[in-house]
């Protein structure tokens, strides 16, 4: 699973997730890509199912390139816990995704197979996404 290994603060605030994708919006590295119509949290654990998913499909052929990273720490208290006694400890580790977010990119394969595969991977994901090429991106 995907974790920082190191952050400057051992927790964060929520934070609103507002806007459209300033950046990384755009097919960089492979000819196929996911992305995101949707605002959400994506944990390090649905990305890692997606890429399993990915994998299994392609046979591991190809090349799979992960564009997001569970950077901001989810904290959670303990079922059946009475409120105070301060911030709870980190849960898991979750990315914020905007719309127009390029999630993942796949190169070397098929445009039937990537297609595929991209839609067993979105399966496992919580928000709304969309299969685009390096032709028709915007």
């Amino acid at each position: 699973m995907l974790l920082p290994s190191k952050t400057k603060f051992r927790y964060s605030m929520r934070l609103t997730n507002k806007g459209l994708a300033t950046r990384g919006y755009k097919i960089a590295y492979g000819d196929f890509a996911l992305k995101s119509e949707d605002r959400g949290e994506l944990t390090s654990r649905q990305i890692e199912a997606a890429r399993k998913a990915i994998a299994h499909k392609t046979k591991r052929g190809g090349k799979l390139w992960i564009r997001v990273f569970p950077h901001k720490p989810i904290s959670r208290k303990p079922a059946e816990t009475r409120m105070g006694g301060g911030k709870s400890p980190v849960d898991h580790y979750a990315a914020m995704i905007k719309p127009g977010t390029i999630i993942m990119e796949l190169g070397g394969l098929t445009e039937e197979m990537a297609r595929d595969a991209f839609k067993r991977a979105a399966d496992k994901l919580p928000v709304k996404t969309r299969f685009i090429t390096w032709d028709n991106q915007l």
